[in-house]
């Protein structure tokens, strides 16, 4: 199999003759061989690691992304960043730490972002009831010169 992975700034990796890979998505690790069907899910940020047709283990960290299987034979990896190494510990325990930081950082600031958003609605809903109100007693379309005459 070929492997690409890829961020927006560049192809961190393209290996061909992919013996097996294993990667994670939300529902937990999986494997491909070649000839499996096309598939697609997105990625958790994890490790990727593959095996080349001599056996050597390669991997590479992912920021979440999306991950393709085309034709049995093509894996395509599109990440927002990736680190390469062959240090699965130092992987593991310091690219995912970060990129769990960021993810985390993420959620935060959609999470502000949709309050903020929320608050301008509610006072806009305000100003427009305010608008609204009637300005004399009587109810609505009663206007305060009318009442006076």
């Amino acid at each position: 199999m070929k492997l690409t992975v890829a961020t927006p700034l560049a192809v961190v990796v393209e290996a061909d003759y992919v013996a097996h890979l294993r990667a994670e998505d939300e529902t937990g690790a999986f494997g491909l061989l070649p000839g499996h069907a096309d598939f697609l899910t997105a990625l958790a940020v994890s490790v990727v690691t593959w095996r080349d047709q001599r056996g050597e283990e390669h991997h590479v960290a992912v920021h979440g992304g999306m991950l393709e299987v085309r034709g049995g034979d093509t894996i395509v990896v599109a990440t927002p960043e990736a680190v390469l190494g062959d240090d699965l510990r130092h992987l593991e325990t310091e690219v995912l730490v970060v990129f769990r930081r960021k993810l985390e950082e993420e959620r935060v600031a959609r999470t502000d972002s949709q309050r903020l958003h929320l608050e301008a609605i509610r006072q806009i809903c305000h100003f427009l009831k305010s608008e609204r109100a009637p300005t004399a007693p009587g109810g609505p379309g009663v206007s305060f010169d009318r009442l006076v005459q």
